[in-house]
């Protein structure tokens, strides 16, 4: 897939109602970026330099369209930041993942990334960590990572994960989408809230396939940790300057 002609970050997620996209692009535009909005079809012209995805409950399939983005080899390297626009199109809330990767693990895959992200450099000089927060564990994700020469410890709730993060400090944290007791965006809210876990590399696994149900339940769970917070430009360009 080639590169746009222009360096552009894309606002997806937003359906018919691309006016919503109005306010985040002009915030963009004074920033210097190029930014639009785009749909999920457009991907098969050209790649562009990231994308910004809106994930609220206002969105058209903002997790299906993640999905989608995800699962595709050509497609799958875009950096994706997920974010809350409101019915308005105020900007509510950003979501700094690391990344994502979907399940079954692809092991060649997640080494060619953690290398990309220059996160694999001091595995043979330091004993590291990694958390991986699911329901009945990932072997198959700790089994990779332990390829890679990390230690994998295994949480399986969200309460857990945050409790181990905080103790132990691990170098990267995995979480399953959702928890039996939060998502995976609550629970990055949470470790943002910690010194010793702020700027831990934060990634999220995600199934193959998401019920319309799981899809529905993950805007009510972002919704609630939104509610009616509005962040100001600079709060939201802020995120944007560490990330791309």
């Amino acid at each position: 897939m080639k590169e746009c002609e222009e360096r552009e970050l894309w606002i997806l997620g937003l359906g018919e109602k691309v006016e919503r996209g109005a306010l985040i692009c002009s915030y963009l535009a004074e920033a210097g970026y190029w930014a639009r909005t785009a749909s999920l079809s457009e991907l098969a012209k050209c790649k562009p330099l990231g994308i910004l995805l809106d994930v609220s409950p206002y969105s058209t399939d903002g997790w299906g369209t993640l999905l989608d983005i995800k699962k595709n080899p050509e497609t799958r390297d875009i950096p994706v930041l997920p974010l809350y626009l409101s019915q308005e199109g105020k900007v509510g809330e950003v979501f700094p993942v690391a990344g994502f990767f979907t399940l079954p693990i692809d092991a060649d895959y997640l080494a060619e990334r953690l290398a990309v992200l220059g996160l694999t450099e001091d595995i043979e000089d330091y004993d590291l960590q990694t958390l991986v927060i699911s329901r009945k564990g990932e072997e198959a994700v700790a089994k990779a990572l332990g390829m890679l020469g990390f230690e994998a410890v295994n949480a399986y709730t969200g309460k857990e994960g945050v409790a181990l993060a905080t103790i132990s400090h691990p170098y990267l944290i995995f979480s399953s989408l959702m928890l039996q007791d939060m998502g995976a965006f609550e629970m990055l809210e949470r470790f943002r809230l910690y010194p010793q876990t702020r700027n831990i590399p934060f990634f999220i696994l995600l199934k193959d396939n998401m019920k319309e149900g799981e899809r529905n339940a993950m805007s009510r769970q972002v919704d609630h940790l939104v509610r009616k917070k509005v962040l100001s430009k600079e709060e939201f360009l802020s995120y944007l300057r560490r990330r791309i």
